[in-house]
């Protein structure tokens, strides 16, 4: 069965639309809404039952935990237990892409939480987003709203064609201003840990607190969107860093190759997309990656940006999508 598609203004939402919207998720069903960073599937997230059609929807593996939407920090305190330094993020950075994983409180189904006593919570600032959020009444479990492993949907239709049949009714306002996800940190311990660099950059948070940048499989369990392999194109990426040999042999086993970056590459390509900034990298990558895989190019070569500001976030999609291990990742 076909998705309920409600068009709607960014900024002035229909309240008819948003309303219709808010009851479907009243009844347990699944919603796909524009945030600022992507799209996410929503569904009650105090309802078991109805955040299980997320996992079945997306085909996601049930020990990755999703992220719980609220529409203001006071809303926090019905899910989560929140101090200080917590509120003292949520007053600095919400709304905005900044997840906060908390220690969760009891009536948080063990299935929005992959069975961990944490939860992660972040308000959006998108204002679709809010509106249905505030209209449903309930905290809204919204990871992105495409199947486990592809690339993020940054646009309705890559949602419908991602889940048409599996989502009862996507909410298209048009594009999202981001383009990754949400910065993701663990706020349980007494320093602040990051488990996934997103659409905030790091560097804003450690201007405010300390922030720990740890690595491995504990830490990848922690957080939404890390365990397991995400964001890849149905054809081969490799990542592209300073070394130009690196063309000589993609070229000499390919005949067709696209590329996403910002640099020019150094040879000329079958298909390439281009960006005039790290933020315009960021906001284009996963819809280049879906519009070069259906260019039937043999491979993609992906430039790899600076270690900095939302390059970070980046080079973790990246990484991810292309499934390199870190001995074969280019050079900083």
């Amino acid at each position: 069965m076909k998705p309920l598609i409600l068009t709607v203004d960014r900024w002035n939402p229909d309240p008819s639309a948003i309303k219709r919207a808010a009851s479907v998720l009243a009844d347990g069903g699944l919603v796909a809404f524009p945030t600022e960073t992507v799209y996410g599937l929503g569904a009650d997230a105090l309802l078991g039952e109805a955040v299980a059609k997320i996992f079945a929807a997306k085909g996601r593996p049930a020990d990755n935990p999703l992220i719980v939407h609220v529409v203001s920090p006071e809303d926090v305190d019905r899910i989560a237990f929140v101090d200080e330094r917590a509120a003292r993020l949520m007053k600095l950075f919400w709304p905005g892409p900044l997840t906060l994983v908390l220690v969760a409180k009891e009536g948080v189904p063990s299935i929005t939480r992959a069975g961990l006593s944490t939860v992660a919570v972040r308000m959006p600032s998108h204002p679709v987003a809010l509106a249905l959020i505030e209209e449903a009444r309930c905290p809204v479990a919204a990871p992105s709203a495409n199947r486990s492993g592809r690339p993020s949907p940054t646009n309705a239709q890559t949602v419908v064609d991602d889940l048409n049949g599996a989502v009862d009714v996507v909410i298209d306002a048009g594009p999202t201003d981001v383009g990754v996800e949400s910065t993701v940190v663990d706020a349980t311990g007494p320093t602040l840990v990051l488990l996934r660099p997103g659409g905030l950059p790091v560097e804003e948070l450690i201007a405010v607190e300390d922030v720990v940048l740890p690595q491995g499989e504990e830490i990848k369990r922690r957080s939404p969107g890390t365990r397991h392999r995400h964001y890849a194109p149905s054809v081969p990426l490799v990542l592209w860093g300073e070394d130009d040999r690196a063309w000589r042999e993609i070229l000499s086993q390919n005949t067709a190759v696209g590329y996403v970056g910002i640099r020019k590459p150094p040879v000329a390509v079958a298909v390439e997309v281009r960006f005039g900034s790290i933020e315009g990298y960021a906001r284009g990558l996963f819809s280049a990656l879906r519009y070069l895989e259906k260019r039937h190019v043999d491979i993609i070569v992906a430039d790899w940006p600076e270690e900095k500001g939302l390059g970070l976030a980046l080079r973790d999609r990246l990484r991810r999508a292309s499934a390199m291990e870190e001995d074969d990742l280019p050079l900083p």
